[in-house]
């Protein structure tokens, strides 16, 4: 499998999440478990079947979250500089009517949020801003539209 950046401080919110997943979940439904059981008869006992789903659910996340950090490559963006738009860059746009301006650090596609503007490196709009300087007219063009923004900062986190 192929390997996937991501930042050091995403590598440590998945393996935080992993380990209180581990260490507290787990153990919370085990008890929800033998606490339904101790009611009598589990084919008709939703407490039981409640907590045995949650079970199902948290044993496959730390599945999928073992997986993620197995094939991630922790990119150190403090070596970076902000010349150009890398992975790790957080980047001022302003679109092309001259009004609106945006903001975006581009990330790993496991810790992309977008509602706290972190965004994939491999979305359509990381994949235009990489390699690109300030002053740079970009034209992004995704699924719903074509706009064009201007480069008015790079940082690096």
């Amino acid at each position: 499998m192929r390997r996937a950046p991501i930042t050091k401080k995403g590598f440590e919110q998945l393996r935080d999440e992993l380990d209180r997943l581990k260490k507290v979940e787990r153990r919370n439904v085990i008890q929800a478990i033998s606490e339904a059981r101790a009611h009598g008869d589990l084919s008709e006992n939703a407490e039981y079947h409640a907590a045995k789903e949650r079970q199902s659910f948290v044993e496959g996340r730390i599945k999928e979250l073992e997986t993620k950090m197995a094939n991630a490559e922790i990119i150190e963006t403090g070596r970076l500089t902000a010349e150009k738009v890398v992975f790790g860059s957080t980047v001022v746009l302003l679109d092309g009517d001259g009004r609106t301006k945006k903001k975006y650090t581009l990330v790993g596609q496991d810790e992309s949020d977008l509602k706290n503007s972190r965004i994939s490196v491999t979305s359509p709009v990381g994949r235009a801003l990489i390699g690109h300087k300030v002053g740079d007219e970009v034209t992004i063009t995704t699924p719903a539209k074509t706009v064009q923004y201007e480069i008015l900062e790079i940082s690096i986190e």
